[in-house]
């Protein structure tokens, strides 16, 4: 026989408590992403009026309502914070303290299927708010708190594991950017232009299908095509080998960055005519790994954009690029850092696979608490 069912409005008390009296500055705001962490605000929060801001103590749930079913909520155990207004701030009562471990709570909430059933509760409504008493009316089993503890420790340790192998991925990324800055300082920087070269070879032939088209993303990656190519020739598309470079012209409402990225695969891809593509002339004076390691980072991105020019869009030309000046050391000293960037890359990559199995994790975990 299943567990019975209860009402977690039996369990929960909501948190309305404000900032009116202004004692927390901007220092203290954050949000919470979809991948249910606090994060700091994206925008500029100078001059914003801090007295609806919402606060946040330690055992209290934050979670987005209009973004409930992506995921957006969080369990806050770093200190007191704030939030804006529109997030909804719950912590459990005394009656819950004694049924709920408040992390197993946090893993249930976060499970797919809960993510379903508040897709399923919000349908037909115009504008999707997954509101206090909403979450109130959720019913859900209870197992003992002891055995919720056990699957809360499971996550727990899987959690600090990923943690402890993040802080590595960035310190690798800290050696990165401390030998890029320090190279700034010891060695000449030299136009770029002098070691590139515009490629704008046709596919003209049809050599290449669908199946090569990409397009590019402000992350600095090559994507599948969001274009509707019904109809469409790919004669006048512009191929890109490996190790060549595309970048869209038009920096206009790119959310401060410069569409850009390095082909390095194996595969050779086709971009619109809209993009530029380049190649570096040279790879024994200059690597194209180590040319996208200055491209990727956020000095590069508002030196393009101050750099872009014109009215209704603003561009960043070919020629504004082979203005471009960064320190071109010895290749041996570009391949070590290059080496290095290949290792955060890789160790950021398999973090992410990390993440994603401790999210996936979840159903498990529950379901074995249940049993």
């Amino acid at each position: 026989m299943g567990l019975k069912k209860y009402k977690l409005g039996e369990y929960i008390e909501r948190s309305t408590a404000n900032n009116h009296s202004l004692k927390y500055k901007e220092d203290l705001i954050v949000g919470v992403t979809s991948d249910g962490v606090f994060s700091l605000p994206k925008g500029n929060v100078q001059g914003v009026d801090l007295k609806p801001y919402k606060i946040v103590n330690n055992g209290d749930f934050v979670y987005n309502p209009s973004r409930f079913d992506l995921g957006s909520i969080a369990y806050r155990t770093e200190g007191l914070c704030i939030v804006s207004h529109l997030y909804q701030i719950f912590h459990l009562n005394e009656k819950g303290k004694e049924m709920i471990d408040p992390i197993w709570l946090f893993i249930y909430l976060r499970r797919n299927e809960f993510r379903r059933e508040v897709t399923f509760r919000n349908f037909g409504s115009q504008r999707p708010e997954f509101n206090f008493n909403d979450l109130s009316d959720i019913e859900l089993p209870l197992p003992s708190i002891e055995q919720q503890r056990k699957y809360v420790d499971v996550y727990l340790a899987l959690q600090n594991n990923l943690a402890a192998y993040q802080s590595k991925v960035e310190e690798l990324k800290m050696v990165c950017d401390g030998y890029l800055d320090k190279l700034k300082i010891e060695n000449e920087k030299l136009e770029i232009g002098e070691f590139l070269e515009v490629c704008d070879e046709r596919n003209s032939e049809g050599t290449y299908t669908l199946n090569n088209l990409r397009g590019v993303s402000i992350e600095k990656k090559f994507i599948a095509t969001k274009a509707d190519m019904a109809g469409v020739s790919l004669s006048p598309y512009i191929v890109v080998k490996p190790d060549y470079f595309v970048f869209v012209p038009v920096t206009s409402r790119n959310g401060e960055k410069i569409t850009l990225a390095i082909n390095d695969s194996d595969d050779t891809y086709i971009v619109s005519s809209a993009y530029t593509v380049f190649r570096v002339k040279d790879k024994q004076k200059l690597l194209p790994e180590y040319l996208f390691m200055y491209f990727n980072r956020p000095e590069f991105d508002r030196y393009a954009r101050f750099n872009s020019w014109g009215s209704a869009r603003e561009v960043f030309t070919m020629d504004d690029m082979n203005d471009v000046a960064i320190p071109i050391p010895d290749i041996s000293i570009q391949r070590d850092i290059v080496n290095i960037h290949k290792c955060y890359i890789e160790r950021q990559r398999i973090a992410e696979a990390l993440k994603e199995q401790l999210k996936n994790i979840c159903p498990v975990l529950i379901r074995g608490s249940l049993t």
